[in-house]
């Protein structure tokens, strides 16, 4: 099961949403691949890992949080994204 779901609307296309949110992974020395309607990443948080895939439909990107630390909610997830 999930530990978070959430879906985020975006304007644009979705190689450039795409392309900013895997530099953004990138930045933060985690991996990101996949292409323009499904893939997968992770990145280090505070020495622990978060773990999760997205999804794209029309403008749409579902973000779904397979793994997280304990301690940090979805909700501040969400809010960073």
């Amino acid at each position: 099961m999930a530990a978070c779901t959430f879906t985020i609307p975006f304007s644009g296309s979705a190689e450039g949403v795409l392309d900013k949110a895997k530099k953004a992974v990138e930045k933060q020395s985690g991996t990101f691949s996949g292409d323009t309607s499904q893939g997968n990443f992770s990145v280090s948080f505070f020495g622990q890992e978060i773990v999760g895939g997205y999804t794209v439909a029309g403008s749409d990107l579902t973000i779904v949080i397979d793994s997280k630390p304990f301690q940090v909610p979805c909700i501040s997830i969400e809010s960073f994204l």
